[in-house]
């Protein structure tokens, strides 16, 4: 937070801003802090900062990348940091070869979900065909039984691939904000592989033409994206919610029978209401039953909308009521998924959609309309003040601290209201400003693990691995990658990932990484080794804190680097006054569940109650994440207790 001084400076500094603004043609002034006069300039950015140049580098490398590798200190010293940062918010503008490379040996990446599900099918639908082959049921044989077995292996190709991309991308690709951003907004808007059979073959679609395109773009953009796309209709239900028989629906149009909802309302196809069908007249046909052949309630379902309100938009405390919640969904019925035979897409179905007239949030929707109901709950909460502060606070705690400073966030607030929610430019007001460059921001974030395993591949220089087992690492340290069940995310704080099992196993997994127990990490390909290996022990030690390190590190973490023995690892625990346990609360075990939670839906508590668990321990065995290590010496021994140290934990 700017000290009273720098706030008496804001006039002055907003003057200096319009200056810039009105220049075009002119080079950034020399300094530590040049600016970019390629966009509106906020005035805070101008205001001095604490950290040395040097700290600058590193401070932006750890926060809008997944780690630096060999060399990127030096590239962006000499870019100038604010260049640098101007650069990465404008991906479209940096060549990524490497990316495309490992693309093309990841075919399921490029297919659509209905030709994934044809290709790699459901076992249960195999199962079905080889039981029945004519109409009757017969018995499987061996034959049938391998069949099963390979279409059970080939079925999790496309998340398997998917993962692995993830990983992939994110150590190689030159467009690391990108990644960092795509990475947020899959947390933000999450869903969950396992939901049901056909959630896998959306995912590949959510990742590349929902998430991916969006994520430095327009809230608004972003945000009907992920309402009409399958992934998220599946995920939250929204695909069977209909009206009740106490609404009226819209008759269904002859040609085209079905509507492809498309991001925006410039791409979605509007049905023509026609005739107004009277309230009760529709029953969805064929709607599956429930167990014992009770035939399931046709009416709306309140997933989505809640949500959608909840954690997509205005968040928990946005102002909201059940009744809203009521009046979204309502809004959204008839937002549905093609069957694969006819795509697999998204569908607009008139029939089922809920004509009558609503009031969201104080705005009136007329009686009689289609799919202008949703687009327009969409408006109206992207544009709201409560959905400006809260993603402005979810990102100034992804990039700052777990608890930015009020000022920041709501500066980042004005600066989303101001541009209509331009996500690039709601970055940039926190990624230049004092607050981000403060030592009270310097590494005050905890890495999550599948920033603790990239940020490593990264540090040693490692080629991307192609197979799921660095995906599987990530897994083990307890973060599967879109494996979190409840629609709240994984935790944005680091206290969350930080108990003594966890920490354990991170200091493990720098030993494992130095032993050449990761695909393509070898100590031989790390640049610096060839220099350090027959040097002595103190030389090893400061050749490895200014490579991995950023060149400081705390009085203990250097004397368990020159001593070989971590107390943790001798002693099996986490002693309670040791700097090792990477702040005061972090052996505590925090409890997820969002204290605001409504009443009445032990559900969804329980659900966040569960994957908390799961979060925090081990392993979903609840075991070591990593098997016995072979007994490490000189330069490996200090590279691995680098990279499980508190200080290369933090970002």
């Amino acid at each position: 937070m700017p000290s009273r001084p720098h706030r008496a400076l804001l006039p002055l500094a907003a003057g200096l801003a319009a200056a810039l603004a009105a220049c075009t043609g002119s080079s950034p002034a020399p300094g530590p802090a040049p600016l970019v006069a390629t966009a509106q300039v906020d005035p805070a950015a101008l205001l001095p900062r604490e950290l040395t140049a040097d700290q600058q580098v590193s401070q932006a490398l750890s926060r809008l990348t997944f780690g630096p590798r060999p060399g990127d200190a030096q590239r962006v010293r000499a870019m100038g940091v604010d260049q640098w940062i101007d650069l990465q918010l404008h991906p479209e503008r940096i060549d990524d070869p490497a990316v495309a490379r490992l693309l093309a040996q990841l075919p399921t990446l490029a297919m659509s979900a209905s030709d994934l599900e044809e290709k790699y099918p459901p076992p249960a639908q195999v199962l079905a065909r080889l039981r029945r082959p004519n109409g009757r049921d017969s018995a499987l044989s061996a034959a049938d039984s391998q069949e099963l077995r390979r279409v059970g292996r080939e079925a999790n190709r496309p998340v398997a691939e998917l993962v692995t991309s993830r990983v992939a991308r994110a150590t190689v690709s030159e467009r690391q904000l990108q990644e960092v951003m795509t990475d947020f907004w899959e947390n933000h808007f999450t869903v969950y592989v396992a939901k049901g059979p056909r959630e896998r073959y959306f995912l590949v679609d959510y990742d590349r033409d929902v998430i991916r395109p969006s994520a430095l773009g327009k809230f608004r953009d972003l945000l009907g994206a992920v309402a009409a796309s399958p992934a998220m209709l599946f995920y939250l239900d929204n695909w069977e919610s209909v009206a009740d028989s106490a609404h009226p629906t819209l008759a269904a149009a002859r040609e085209p029978r079905f509507g492809v909802l498309r991001p925006g309302r410039g791409g979605t196809r509007i049905f023509a209401p026609g005739a107004i069908v009277p309230p009760g007249a529709y029953r969805r046909p064929n709607a599956p039953a429930l167990p014992g052949g009770r035939p399931r309630p046709i009416g709306i379902n309140e997933n989505y909308a809640r949500e959608l309100l909840e954690l997509h938009t205005l968040g928990v405390d946005g102002g909201y009521t059940q009744q809203d919640i009521i009046e979204v969904a309502r809004a959204f019925t008839g937002w549905t998924i093609a069957p694969p035979r006819l795509g697999g897409g998204s569908l607009f179905r008139p029939e089922t959609h809920d004509a009558g007239p609503k009031t969201v949030l104080g705005h009136k929707l007329p009686f009689g309309r289609g799919v202008e109901d949703g687009e327009d709950v969409l408006d109206i909460v992207a544009r709201h003040p409560a959905t400006a502060h809260f993603i402005a606070l979810k990102l100034a705690r992804r990039f700052v601290s777990d608890t930015p400073p009020a000022e920041l966030v709501d500066r980042a607030a004005a600066t989303f209201t101001r541009t209509d929610g331009d996500i690039r430019e709601v970055v940039r007001t926190i990624v230049t400003s004092p607050e981000f460059f403060s030592r009270a921001a310097w590494r005050a974030k905890v890495k999550s693990p599948f920033e603790v395993v990239v940020s490593a591949v990264r540090a040693m220089g490692a080629e991307p691995d192609l197979t799921p087992r660095t995906a599987q690492v990530v897994n083990r340290l307890g973060q599967p990658l879109f494996g979190h069940q409840a629609p709240n995310g994984w935790p944005e704080t680091g206290e969350a990932w930080m108990n003594t099992g966890a920490i354990l196993n991170r200091i493990n997994f720098g030993l494992a990484v130095a032993a050449g127990r990761l695909p393509g990490v070898t100590l031989d390909r790390w640049g610096p080794a060839a220099a350090l290996r027959d040097t002595t022990r103190e030389a090893q030690v400061d050749g490895v804190v200014a490579a991995i390190l950023g060149g400081a590190v705390s009085p203990d973490t250097r004397a368990v680097m020159l001593s070989g023995e971590h107390p943790l690892l001798a002693a099996g625990r986490l002693p309670a006054d040791s700097a090792m346990a990477m702040g005061a609360d972090s052996a505590g075990v925090p409890d997820m569940m969002a204290p605001d939670d409504p009443p009445g839906r032990p559900d969804r508590r329980d659900a966040r109650r569960l994957m908390r668990d799961a979060a925090l321990r081990p392993n979903a065995r609840g075991g070591p994440a990593f098997g016995p290590l072979p007994a490490l010496s000189g330069l490996a021994q200090v590279l691995g207790l680098a990279l499980g140290s508190p200080e290369f934990q933090r970002r």
